[in-house]
């Protein structure tokens, strides 16, 4: 009996030695087109995932209510701008803090799109609550209200702050 065993657990260890080198073998060889088939679904999936975001923006956010609000300052103005807080028709609608990068971008002249919102066509107000320091480093509070028609089909409304004041541009796309 003894005999018995010792051949079998000889021949099955033979086995596995013969199948993990064919396994290694196989995984050599089709590792490369493995690697490159899951590389192509990992693609699929973010192309997958980009038009299912787009398809979520739109119904969300349908072009004939769709009113996107953005932030600029005013060119050559010295305010260190700390905070932001928007509301439409009294709702609110953001409460923004600025990192020393961001800030540094909108005084070099560019524009955050601080919000996306829907809105019935019509007459708005937006109240624009703006926290920061002035240019001689005092503290800056100021709160504007501004008013708007929102026309059929989307909306860009461009805020404008500045040390004296803020203003309200918008655009149709």
């Amino acid at each position: 009996m003894g005999r018995f065993f010792k051949s079998a657990l000889i021949a099955t260890l033979t086995g596995l030695w013969t199948v993990s080198g064919m396994a290694e073998q196989i995984t050599s060889e089709q590792m490369k087109a493995i690697d490159e088939r899951v590389q192509d679904f990992k693609k699929d999936a973010l192309r997958l995932s980009a038009e299912i975001t787009q398809l979520e923006n739109k119904l969300i956010y349908p072009s004939s209510t769709k009113v996107a609000l953005f932030i600029k300052l005013a060119q050559g103005d010295k305010l260190r701008l700390d905070a932001v807080a928007i509301k439409i028709d009294g709702k609110n609608v953001t409460r923004y803090l600025y990192t020393a990068k961001e800030l540094e971008a909108l005084q070099r002249g560019g524009a955050q799109r601080i919000a996306t919102e829907n809105l019935r066509t019509g007459n708005h107000t937006i109240d624009v609550d703006v926290i920061g320091k002035s240019g001689g480093n005092s503290d800056y509070h100021q709160n504007s209200t501004l008013q708007f028609v929102k026309s059929e089909g989307a909306k860009l409304v461009e805020i404008t702050i500045s040390g004296t004041g803020s203003g309200i541009q918008s655009v149709d796309d």
